[in-house]
């Protein structure tokens, strides 16, 4: 291929065919004959020169394709070492690192503290604490006995307490979507399956612990609770009693009048003072009280939820008269409660009480009528924040209750 595509040779050629149009035919004849020779000669020394030059190139090459060879090979070992030695650090799963995992317990710790609904579990303590001191008499019987009667009643209240609000939550959480998603479950912070086993781990324990302290009025009031609760949120034929007005008043009002103050207070009467069934002055004030502020309730906490309830279809007096108009009786319930505890703080034969308990009521009472001015029922927030004051003044209803003699 060199020899052909030469430019050397073709130059000559050409020359010659020029000079031989310009001279005579003998003239050109021996020049050409020369020339021709000349190049040949060319040829072959040329010829000889890429030949040589082809043998060193083909060896260079060989050489240079078995270093090559052996290079990529060195290369390649050399890759799949450190592929196979060198750890990966990058794939390490990110809950091995203790600050994550303690991260992880401290944001579920919390979602399950606002799943609880802390403001009722305060209420519920307050509850049994109050409703313990209706049986005292006198101060002999504040007591060590006492206390752990006390005791015995709490921890399982709490418990049910969370029963209480978390299976109402798994019912609704499609609702709360809507309503509440600030909720754990709604805002999915806590999952439903975490939700699930709150729930059932708290209603087992907390009814094994009333079953163990063989107190009948705190077993009895366990069981009725677990039963008015579970009627009121479950979603199943004859029950999920919070659609109908009338159902889902009578379930807060049944508990926090009569269930809780009853049940408790002969808990503390007939199973600690070991003393027959009387039911005394304070107990009958307080269940006409809490009959009056718990239906309050009861109408209140749906007033927030009026959009949600429209979706769903549930039925509450809200949706039906409008929320002004609803609010508006809710006060008059609630104003009804501190009025007549206030009667009975006042008509009491000990000067003390008359005065600490009728004074005590008429500011809860007034406290009340003053946040109303404040209440704008078009911000959602501003009516949950009335609804959180109605249950603070509901705390400290329960310390003025059991001094009423």
């Amino acid at each position: 291929m060199d020899v052909i595509s030469s430019p050397n040779a073709c130059s000559v050629t050409t020359g010659g065919n020029l000079w031989r149009n310009k001279h005579s035919t003998k003239n050109i004849y021996h020049a050409s004959f020369g020339v021709l020779k000349a190049s040949q000669h060319k040829r072959t020394s040329q010829m000889r020169y890429n030949l040589l030059r082809l043998q060193q190139s083909s060896s260079n090459d060989h050489y240079k394709y078995i270093e090559d060879k052996s290079t990529y090979k060195k290369c390649n070992k050399k890759y799949v070492v450190k592929a196979v030695s060198k750890p990966s650090f990058d794939l390490e799963p990110p809950a091995s690192n203790p600050a994550n995992i303690l991260v992880s317990v401290k944001n579920f710790l919390i979602a399950a503290f606002w799943f609880c609904y802390p403001y009722s579990l305060i209420a519920q303590g307050l509850s049994v604490i109050s409703s313990s001191f209706l049986a005292v008499e006198n101060l002999s019987n504040v007591s060590p006995l006492f206390f752990t009667g006390m005791l015995q009643a709490i921890i399982p209240q709490l418990l049910m307490s969370v029963y209480m609000n978390g299976v109402n939550q798994l019912y609704d959480l499609e609702i709360d979507k809507m309503n509440k998603p600030y909720l754990p479950l709604a805002s999915g912070k806590l999952s439903y399956t975490a939700g699930v086993f709150i729930v059932a781990s708290c209603l087992t324990l907390s009814l094994w612990i009333g079953w163990k302290t063989g107190s009948w009025p705190l077993i009895w009031n366990l069981v009725l609770n677990t039963f008015v609760w579970s009627a009121y949120s479950i979603d199943v034929p004859l029950l999920r009693w919070k659609k109908y007005p009338l159902l889902a008043a009578m379930c807060i009002v049944i508990t926090m009048a009569y269930i809780f103050p009853i049940t408790l207070f002969l808990h503390i009467q007939t199973f600690v003072f070991k003393r027959p069934v009387i039911f005394s002055r304070s107990l009958i004030v307080t269940v006409i009280f809490m009959s009056l502020y718990s239906i309050g309730i009861s109408l209140f906490k749906d007033i927030p939820d009026i959009e949600g309830d429209k979706a769903f279809g549930v039925d509450s007096l809200a949706t039906r008269l409008g929320q002004k108009r609803v609010f508006w009786i809710c006060i008059s319930i609630l104003e009804s409660a501190f009025g007549i505890a206030f009667l009975a703080g006042i008509t009491s034969s000990y000067l003390w009480i008359k005065i600490v308990t009728g004074l005590g009521h008429a500011i809860l009472a007034s406290i009340l009528w003053h946040q109303t001015k404040f209440v704008d029922l078009r911000s959602k927030s501003s009516i949950i924040s009335f609804y959180m004051l109605i249950w603070k003044l509901m705390y400290g209803a329960y310390f003025l209750l059991p001094l009423i003699r």
